[in-house]
């Protein structure tokens, strides 16, 4: 059990954390501004974009997000769009979680009561100001749970990764585990405090944003 607990082990295992951290912060940001912007097309019903929008989006959402790893990383560089393993797993979980996000995006703004809008609009204000005074704000409630939801899967998700050898923290406690069998359960211990720190942070936070900013 000691063996498990030495300095470089555990200096290995927080270099694996530090890059599951980069991976997640660069994926959760990106994905949430196209995700916004995605979502906010397809609740527009622009004509032509919404459509091929909405397409790209469905087919994303049916696919293994270990496919698009796969893709990002074997396939691209076979049309010539060539990322390092950091990026190929950045572009793939912001791919998968962006069309996520649009619909989650999208369903907060299409619940909000059209009687709402309607009064908005006999009041004046213009078709932007609708969506930021009176649609955005309301729709927020609605999204903030599922986002934070899809937040926390996007961290488990990091894990795939593994598969094109990432060096995160499931990458860097399968290489130490594999080296010395008898570290196997300290190992999966370890990995799980560390995610579940992570993930359990991620949705006190949300909590927290509710009460304070939401509601």
């Amino acid at each position: 059990m000691a063996e498990a607990f030495t300095f470089s082990n555990l200096r290995f295992i927080f270099d694996g954390l530090l890059v599951t951290l980069e991976v997640a912060v660069v994926s959760i940001i990106l994905s949430f501004i196209i995700g916004g912007i995605l979502g906010i097309l397809r609740y527009l019903k622009i004509p032509v974009v919404s459509i091929i929008v909405g397409f790209l989006i469905d087919v994303v959402r049916n696919l293994p997000l270990l496919l698009i790893i796969f893709f990002t990383y074997f396939a691209l560089p076979q049309i010539g769009i060539q990322f390092s393993i950091f990026w190929s797993a950045v572009v793939a979980m912001t791919i998968f979680e962006s069309a996520m996000l649009s619909e989650i995006i999208r369903a907060g703004l299409l619940a909000v009561p059209k009687g709402q809008i309607e009064a908005g609009r006999s009041t004046g204000l213009t078709g932007l100001q609708t969506m930021r005074y009176i649609i955005f704000p309301q729709g927020v409630k609605l999204m903030v749970p599922p986002i934070v939801s899809q937040f926390v899967s996007l961290v488990r998700d990091t894990s795939l990764a593994v598969v094109i050898s990432l060096p995160e923290l499931t990458h860097n406690v399968k290489i130490i585990y594999a080296q010395k069998p008898t570290t196997v359960l300290p190992m999966f211990l370890i990995m799980t405090i560390c995610y579940f720190a992570i993930c359990y942070s991620l949705s006190r936070f949300s909590k927290r944003f509710e009460l304070n900013y939401v509601k």
